[in-house]
């Protein structure tokens, strides 16, 4: 019992001191970021996992800035993360696994040959139309007897009496002309002439005058009568009033047609011609659909709303349509065939380009450049850049990019477009190492501590500027640089130069911290 006891204490002391020992050696592993100051350029050899080629390690939150060994990041308080050969990407492409790809909510879908029928629908509002619109004038001085329609916005009738004027112009006229007319004498035809002429001067009608013929009579007062049939939209008398020859006293809007003043979208007026046909709908009359065509595109684009109006002309049968009433048009336009579809929430805007992201088998996509045509009905016409059968992104895109950034992948959605930002440089660090290797576009020190980031001795990459290297750099030189923050959040060589020659310090940009 005793060497059973003592037996189970050697065994427990002996696995507590290799468990420290394990972790000693843990330790020694991940020291690069706390003093070790191993020189060693990046090998592709290095591994991580059986079978798994590592290429660098990186701060997922800062994926630009790349490290030859494991440890924790200067950036943040983490365990830097091993990038491998096979999830890195080739030509562009991001490799993403089944598994992430459920996670993500992938979907993809098929580029098709189809039937595009361009619809183009718009919100408008309904008003008079102005070619069916008549204005009733004194014709003569009077006074305003009796009024029939006493109120704006009355509905009348062609022919119905509008009021009644008395005109003492008209009287001296047709005595006038009564009297010659009861003249007993030859050649009077001359002077019966004269006076039907005269009663015209005064504002009179052959209507008016023929009844001043038959009936031998003065007729003192006149009757207004609608010419057409529609709304009163202005009434500008009243009982008692004193009109003057050309004063305006009716103005009628017929409400037979009625206009739509449309606004189309500035890209998608080249779809709406005048003769086009088009239906339209108000929710004030649901159920109801009016017929009619285009009847001209007004030549003025709203600087607000970058908006073309098309004016409407509609049929409006029992005049169900009022002037203010919204009404939303759908203008029909022809219909194409062969057309290579893709549904429209695949392609990304990214403001200078359209792309979407292809689906290249494997669990790899690529981004493709495209150009667009028109859209309808959630599906959008591709010009160039996808063939028939090509599969892409319909929805998680975003997702696809921004793994495509935790893995270091180069060409991303917003590429050409991004590379070509100028970014303001940030500040400037100091610092001075060993040139361990010099890439087309990298080269890596190992450097000391840089206290204005609060770095320790380590060995890293660093982008070379734009200007490249000076001759006088090569691989195993000591060097004394300079850095700066990209827009990436990687650091790039602002001057670097060998360590026993004196550095000067570039201009520093406007706002940048001293």
């Amino acid at each position: 019992m005793i060497a059973a006891v003592a037996a189970a204490g050697f065994l427990a002391i002996a696995g507590f001191t290799l468990y420290r020992a394990g972790m000693n050696q843990g330790k020694k592993m991940t020291g690069p970021m706390s003093g070790n100051t191993a020189t060693s350029p990046a090998s592709p050899s290095i591994t991580d996992a059986p079978g798994k080629k590592v290429l660098y390690w990186h701060d997922p939150m800062v994926p630009g800035q790349k490290f030859d060994k494991p440890g924790k990041s200067p950036f943040m308080d983490m365990q830097l993360v091993p990038v491998y050969a096979d999830a890195a990407g080739d030509d562009g492409k991001v490799n993403i696994s089944p598994r992430v790809q459920q996670n993500l909510g992938i979907r993809t879908a098929e580029a098709t040959k189809g039937t595009l029928t361009s619809t183009v629908a718009a919100v408008g509002s309904v008003a008079y139309n102005e070619r069916d619109v008549a204005l009733v004038q004194a014709r003569s001085n009077g006074f305003v007897e009796r009024l029939y329609i006493r109120a704006p916005l009355d509905p009348v009738r062609k022919g119905q009496a509008l009021a009644d004027l008395y005109v003492p112009e008209w009287v001296a006229a047709q005595e006038e002309y009564l009297s010659v007319k009861h003249m007993q004498g030859n050649d009077l035809g001359g002077l019966v002439d004269g006076a039907r002429q005269r009663m015209r001067l005064a504002g009179m009608t052959d209507d008016q005058i023929r009844s001043v013929e038959s009936s031998g009579k003065v007729q003192a007062r006149l009757t207004v009568f609608a010419p057409i049939g529609g709304v009163v939209s202005e009434l500008a008398i009243r009982e008692g009033m004193t009109v003057m020859a050309g004063a305006p006293m009716f103005k009628i809007n017929g409400v037979g047609t009625i206009w739509v003043n449309a606004d189309v979208p500035e890209n998608m007026s080249a779809q709406v011609r005048p003769g086009n046909s088009v239906e339209a709908r108000a929710p004030a009359l649901q159920g109801t659909v009016f017929k009619g065509k285009v009847s001209a595109i007004l030549p003025d684009v709203s600087p607000a709303t970058r908006t073309l109006k098309a004016r409407v002309e509609l049929t409006n049968p029992g005049g169900q349509l009022v002037p203010g009433m919204f009404a939303t048009i759908n203008f029909s336009s022809a219909t194409r065939k062969d057309v290579l579809l893709i549904p429209t929430e695949a392609v990304i805007q990214t403001g200078t380009r359209s792309v979407v992201m292809v689906a290249q088998g494997d669990g790899k996509f690529s981004p493709v450049d495209v150009e667009i045509g028109a859209e309808t009905n959630g599906q959008t016409e591709i010009r160039k850049g996808l063939n028939e059968g090509e599969k892409v992104v319909a929805s998680g895109q975003f997702l696809i990019d921004s793994e495509a950034s935790l893995t270091g992948t180069a060409t991303r959605m917003d590429g050409p477009a991004m590379s070509a930002a100028v970014a303001v440089p940030g500040p400037t660090h100091r610092g001075e190492g060993k040139v361990e290797s010099i890439t087309a576009d990298e080269i890596t020190i190992s450097h000391g501590p840089i206290p204005t980031l609060q770095w320790g001795p380590m060995t890293m990459g660093f982008k070379l500027p734009p200007t490249g290297l000076p001759k006088n750099i090569a691989v195993g030189a000591n060097v004394k640089f300079e850095i700066h923050s990209t827009k990436d959040g990687a650091f790039e060589i602002a001057t670097i130069k060998p360590a026993d020659a004196a550095m000067t310090m570039p201009a520093k940009p406007a706002g940048a911290a001293q």
